[in-house]
């Protein structure tokens, strides 16, 4: 069953980084690069199984898309967030640190005085474990600057265990970190 879950990961993988790939030949063709930068993770629960892995990918406009394919999580909502250290230790996965905060805002995408750079919509996970996530952010960057999710200390992806409300600082009472990815430029 695990073999048959990474292989479905790669093979989605693949799948998703070639239509990047036509995406930006087809566009790099007519003289504009429409994707400048590429990223993954690969998400780990706290017990080092693999259990989903994200896709980053930023167009020429600086908006950054992130794909996510879980399984193995418990049905419903999940908090999900990029976190600002490059460190996935199990079982906690606390040494990500708190959510990816340059701008010194406040938690949430319905805050008035937020979001952080890190903040993104519930991932909803079926009744048979799985999930996928397809958003576009432009809080964060994968382009050198403020907002890289490249800092010095690097970033990570973690997925909650509870719904994140999308108010309470500092994590929309989104509960215990239940999977970790390390960010990584692909």
């Amino acid at each position: 069953m695990k073999t048959g879950f990474v292989l479905l990961m790669i093979i989605s993988a693949v799948l998703m980084f070639a239509a990047t790939g036509s995406a930006q030949k087809n566009v790099t063709d007519n003289a504009t690069d429409n994707v400048t930068d590429s990223a993954v993770a690969i998400l780990k629960d706290a017990q080092n199984n693999t259990v989903g892995f994200a896709t980053f990918s930023e167009d020429e406009f600086g908006l950054v898309r992130i794909q996510v394919l879980v399984r193995g999580l418990e049905p419903g909502m999940h908090g999900i967030h990029i976190h600002e250290n490059a460190n996935c230790t199990a079982p906690s996965f606390t040494s990500a640190g708190g959510h990816y905060n340059p701008l010194g805002r406040e938690h949430g995408l319905a805050n008035p005085r937020g979001p952080h750079a890190g903040d993104l919509p519930n991932l909803i996970v079926g009744y048979d474990g799985t999930g996928y996530m397809d958003v576009v952010t432009n809080f964060a960057t994968l382009s050198p600057g403020q907002t890289t999710l490249f800092p010095d200390n690097g970033t990570a992806l973690v997925i909650h265990a509870d719904p994140d409300n999308q108010m309470t600082n500092p994590a929309g009472n989104s509960g215990d970190r239940v999977a970790c990815g390390v960010i990584e430029k692909a």
